[in-house]
């Protein structure tokens, strides 16, 4: 009989990659709380990119456009100092940086470079604002998220104006 092809948006749920998205972003604190169904919509609207060794994901001072998921690989923030760049953290698997992007428009305040190669999960803040208009439950459970993440950073090294060796500064990009 008819034989009509998949709806475009069938095909990509079948997709292993896309699948894949859902129970990892799961995994990572910042997304903690929200129901799969809320998890599957977030998860389309991240981007996936494969990065090599070395490769700079953004640098001190750029502009803030996107939150990052590691996939694979690692990723080494860093900060300039009077002394060199100083390594603030090494991220892995499930680790999100640069999340302060969600919800200000301030430069980044350190450097993101993939210290082993590996891929990445990219959110642009336009697509989580588009995606929060229609869905105000991932909005507050995210903003409540990255909250804690913040009260986190704020605990380990309150008002640090510095950060070079033998500090103990980690804090969101």
């Amino acid at each position: 009989m008819f034989e009509q092809p998949l709806p475009r948006w069938l095909g990509w749920a079948a997709d292993p990659e896309q699948a894949r998205r859902t129970p990892f972003l799961a995994q990572s604190p910042l997304f903690a709380g929200l129901p799969r169904r809320l998890l599957a919509r977030l998860a389309t609207r991240f981007f996936e990119k494969v990065y090599h060794a070395d490769d700079v994901v953004f640098e001190e001072g750029d502009p803030g456009r996107a939150l990052f998921v590691v996939v694979e690989g690692s990723v080494e923030i860093t900060r300039a100092t009077t002394q060199g760049p100083y390594v603030l953290n090494t991220l892995g698997p499930g680790d999100a940086f640069g999340e302060l992007a969600l919800i200000d428009d301030f430069p980044r305040s350190a450097r993101a470079r993939v210290a082993t190669a590996g891929r990445l999960l990219i959110l642009y803040k336009s697509d989580f604002d588009a995606l929060i208009e229609g869905n105000a439950r991932i909005a507050v459970v995210v903003m409540r998220n990255l909250s804690r993440l913040l009260a986190l950073y704020a605990r380990r090294n309150p008002l640090a104006p510095e950060v070079g060796p033998g500090s103990e500064a980690a804090g969101p990009l």
